[in-house]
């Protein structure tokens, strides 16, 4: 999860606050001092910690709060206000050109994904109606140029190259010419980087920015280098003034310092992030919804937009009728399983819908490499038509054949059938009207282990 370590430290610190009635101020000055540690932990830049609780500690403490009738809550709202306040209020747009093509540059130290984020996000604008170019000005690492051909290639953008001979200023120029004429109304420029910052790099990223004049200077930074990203940030903000960051490996990130520190050291914003190595990894960074998920309050409108991305609405509803006949074979099964799968890993899911942060902590077996549910695809599709269409039919020779083809056992075959089996049962309760009977008599019979 994206800032796992601070998230459950925070979530402690708040959980003592909400078993007392009534907060006093030492309560308060208590919890805080555990919001200042593991703020520290996650290495967030001092400074930002010291104003951060500063400002918590003096507005919790007011008459208001301390006399509220959930006062424990009204401190939890304030430290949501705050935390999306340092990360930057409101999520910050791309500036697209009066006149196309809007110029983006990518820079950025080397290692940092500049080139794969380059082509993410030009898969992104593209979805959203962008006609973009990527420019290959990186001539000095070795294959950079081919990298970012062959991200290209599979994300169906035309690469803009003139080879590792001709110099980074040129082939910006050019580039911007070529967009011109092939009606790209995007360039997105990926230029060198160096292993640390230092002069040579600074004054080719300025001789660039010279000729091009781009609308956006997006930096590139690896989150989980914490303080080094956002001194590095801090550097390139000076020497090219910056117009926004760009945080890679934010899924691996379990402490959050880059991301709550940028935002306030540079005066920056943090425009996207990258969560995965997948092409289509990257999405918009929300303020608000990140403060969020970070107090185990959840992210329902980036589920919901993930959702609409990712599932065939369709499928859903004409799955959602056979389900309501109870008419579901395991056709439909391996498809709601891809649908679960398009959605990605159940416990990043888990920590945007509200209040099962808790619950998760407390189910150990949440598939998180997914390899439970590609075993069971593997076996539903092992299944001929027939016997996808007609579970009745799978006999004890048929599992053994199945198992075989698929890589399992029988008794993995075994367990998937009776999850599939719960699951009709369950739905044919709740069609009855016996679940809802047995809820209102204080009871709740046991929910099937989901088969993902």
């Amino acid at each position: 999860m994206i800032f796992e370590g601070l998230s459950d430290k925070l979530q402690d610190a708040f959980g003592k606050l909400k078993s007392k009635g009534r907060l006093t101020e030492a309560d308060v000055k208590n919890a805080m001092r555990e919001v200042k540690m593991a703020l520290l932990e996650a290495d967030v830049n001092y400074k930002v910690v010291k104003d951060f609780v500063k400002k918590i500690q003096e507005r919790s403490v007011g008459e208001d709060v301390m006399k509220s009738l959930t006062p424990a809550q009204t401190v939890i709202k304030i430290v949501n206000e705050e935390l999306t306040s340092l990360m930057g209020d409101v999520q910050s747009n791309i500036t697209y050109a009066s006149q196309p093509p809007t110029v983006i540059m990518m820079v950025g130290l080397q290692g940092a994904g500049k080139t794969t984020t380059s082509g993410k996000l030009g898969g992104y604008l593209k979805k959203q109606g962008k006609s973009p170019l990527l420019v290959a000005c990186d001539v000095y690492r070795p294959a950079a140029i081919k990298q970012l051909q062959v991200v290209g290639e599979k994300l169906d953008i035309p690469v803009f190259s003139m080879g590792d001979s001709e110099s980074p200023v040129n082939i910006a120029k050019a580039s911007i010419e070529h967009a011109k004429k092939n009606s790209n109304d995007l360039v997105i420029i990926d230029t060198a980087g160096r292993l640390h910052v230092d002069e040579i790099l600074m004054q080719e990223l300025k001789d660039i920015r010279s000729e091009v004049r781009p609308q956006e200077i997006l930096l590139v930074v690896d989150s989980m280098t914490g303080q080094d990203a956002v001194n590095v940030s801090e550097s390139f903000n000076e020497a090219l003034g910056i117009d926004g960051v760009v945080l890679t490996k934010l899924d691996g990130d379990t402490r959050g310092g880059a991301a709550l520190s940028i935002r306030a050291v540079t005066k920056k914003p943090i425009k996207f992030i990258g969560i995965g190595e997948k092409l289509d990894n990257i999405e918009p960074f929300y303020p608000d919804r990140m403060a969020s998920r970070i107090l185990g309050m959840g992210d329902v409108l980036s589920l919901i937009e993930k959702a609409q991305d990712s599932i065939d609405m369709e499928k859903a509803k004409e799955l959602e009728k056979k389900m309501r006949k109870n008419e579901m074979d395991f056709e439909d099964f391996l498809t709601q399983l891809e649908q679960v799968q398009n959605l990605g890993p159940l416990d990043k899911i888990m920590d945007m819908v509200p209040g099962m942060g808790d619950i998760k902590s407390k189910i150990g077996d949440i598939d998180k490499s997914g390899k439970e549910l590609n075993r069971n695809k593997a076996i539903i599709q092992s299944m001929t038509l027939q016997e996808r269409r007609n579970p009745q039919l799978l006999n004890g020779s048929r599992k053994k054949r199945i198992a075989k083809g698929s890589g399992t056992s029988v008794q993995d075959v075994n367990k998937l059938i009776k999850q599939f089996n719960e699951m009709k049962k369950m739905m044919k309760m709740f069609q009855s009207g016996n679940m809802m009977g047995k809820m209102k008599k204080g009871g709740f019979p046991k929910l099937p282990k989901l088969p993902f």
